[in-house]
């Protein structure tokens, strides 16, 4: 719980979106129009009360018309690189089991700007698979390279088992989900593109 606290404070993903949505002069009803979320849940995301996962920040980002990267990002920073030491890949636990969210995530380039990719290290819950956990977004490509556990990779109506050390790169525009199968929890490295 703290380090998901910590997260949403270092990340400001609530007050960046609260910041450019009336910078847009839109109000939660209309940018809940443009992203097909709940008026609710932007709310609670604004407030930073729910950090949202990547398929929900695609659709803000879609609506607000900026790159995902923006949550990400620190706004004063300028640099060319970044480095992600190993011992800053932790990735957050998620806040609440409520949500059907079966991820938590880090990314692994915050602070660098205009870039085309969000790379994201992941941690995958294990648990049973239901269809609320598919999830698809227009216009983007994914990859995810597996380090730690297994994986069930849903896409459309298959099923795919995923090792350590096996890959895949998807349009993300069709269905898609993920749960971690066998013992404990499964932990990849995650890639998405917008071609936006």
């Amino acid at each position: 719980m703290t380090d998901i606290k910590a997260q949403i404070r270092e990340f400001r993903i609530g007050e960046k979106i609260r910041g450019l949505r009336q910078h847009k002069r839109l109000t939660l009803q209309e940018l809940s129009e443009l992203t097909t979320l709940s008026k609710p849940l932007l709310s609670q995301i604004e407030n930073q009360q729910v950090i949202p996962p990547i398929a929900t920040l695609l659709k803000i980002a879609k609506g607000l018309k900026v790159d995902i990267h923006f949550f990400f990002e620190d706004v004063g920073n300028r640099q060319k690189y970044v480095l992600t030491r190993r011992e800053d890949e932790k990735v957050p636990r998620p806040a609440s089991n409520k949500v059907a969210r079966p991820y938590a995530y880090h990314s692994l380039a915050q602070g660098l700007r205009h870039k085309h990719m969000e790379p994201f290290l992941v941690e995958f819950e294990n648990r049973e698979w239901d269809d609320s956990l598919f999830f698809s977004h227009e216009g983007d490509e994914e990859f995810i390279y597996i380090i730690a556990g297994d994986l069930d990779f849903h896409y459309n109506d298959e099923v795919l088992r995923m090792h350590v050390g096996d890959s895949i790169y998807y349009d993300s525009s069709q269905p898609h989900g993920w749960v971690a199968v066998g013992d404990g929890n499964a932990r990849a490295v995650a890639v998405m593109y917008t071609k936006e």
